[in-house]
């Protein structure tokens, strides 16, 4: 069966960009293929501060994934920094990266451009990131279209790896979701913690409720029909519930229908979409316990897939005689 590899950073409230973006295709993907799902805790380190935050996070991944769906028997899911052999390889790979593919790396520009903090964490993340890629044999990495390049690297690094050393290093593919929508914050941006205009996945219900209630809709009278095609409150009611889709068209374009009334339609749309995650979500809230142990395990099975591709890299290189 092909390995296919995701990472997730943890970097703050699980929202319902999170979901229909990257959660729900990973955790379907885990019928097709042997998953293998890390949660980027050393990746995030480029952003997170605070050491509380950074637990907090990480734990919010876990559980978030696991109470979406995702089958730790089938899946293995685990803390990028319980697999130290990473950052061994993650050295290796850097005497082969030339400086200027990581100069013309698109994340590390962006950031700087935003003004971010040059250091060598953040212009070296590219290779720590092929070093997640290459060290578990995997097969296919999903990326979105404007992440392709992150793969693009990590293939140009161990390609230059194994024509230096010899074939060490399989070449992943992408899985391009050409499929998957951007879904939109509640100010119309693409839905993004940096934006501040997230709706939370395990928020408490008046958590969720004022983001819903503050979605950014045009001054059309209650009298007037409403065109709600195209806005956010129609793309957020077809990510949620495509079946309810045409008959919320319908009420929105009834005479009397305001946009508070719609917006409580979403609202409850999402509280009975979600609802049984989120019970699950407060039942590892309640059991931290489960989580790490589930964590655990997965990192035992992920060393078990990089070591001995570790150990190829170190014969090819002469460390190991």
């Amino acid at each position: 069966m092909k390995i296919i590899l995701t990472g997730i950073q943890p970097s703050g409230t699980l929202h319902l960009g999170n979901y229909f973006g990257a959660m729900q295709p990973a955790i379907e993907m885990q019928e097709q293929f042997q998953a293998v799902y890390f949660i980027a805790d050393y990746h995030a380190l480029t952003s997170v501060t605070k050491a509380d935050d950074l637990r907090r996070f990480t734990f919010d991944v876990a559980a978030g994934f696991l109470a979406c769906g995702l089958d730790p028997q089938r899946t293995i899911l685990f803390r990028q920094s319980d697999v130290a052999q990473v950052h061994e390889l993650a050295w290796m790979l850097s005497v082969v990266t030339p400086m200027g593919l990581l100069e013309r790396a698109h994340s590390y520009k962006d950031k700087i451009a935003q003004g971010a903090e040059t250091n060598h964490g953040l212009f070296a993340y590219p290779v720590l990131m092929a070093a997640d890629i290459l060290l578990y044999n995997s097969d296919l990495v999903p990326v979105g279209k404007d992440q392709k390049q992150h793969l693009e690297i990590a293939r140009d690094i161990a390609q230059k790896f194994n024509d230096r050393f010899g074939p060490v290093f399989k070449l992943p593919e992408p899985v391009i979701r050409e499929s998957t929508a951007i879904v939109p914050g509640i100010d119309g941006r693409k839905m993004s913690k940096s934006y501040g205009n997230i709706i939370p996945l395990f928020g408490e219900e008046k958590e969720i409720k004022k983001p819903v209630m503050g979605i950014k809709t045009d001054s059309t009278p209650i009298d007037q029909p409403k065109q709600i095609e195209g806005t956010v409150l129609g793309q957020l009611m077809q990510a949620v519930n495509a079946d309810a889709y045409q008959d919320f068209v319908a009420q929105a374009a009834t005479p009397g229908t305001g946009y508070g009334d719609l917006k409580k339609k979403l609202l409850t749309e999402i509280e009975k979409r979600f609802q049984p995650f989120q019970e699950k979500y407060r039942h590892y809230q309640a059991h931290p316990g489960e989580v790490e142990a589930i964590l655990k395990d997965g990192a035992t099975r992920a060393r078990a897939l990089a070591l001995p591709v570790l150990e190829k890299a170190r014969r090819a290189t002469g460390l190991t005689q």
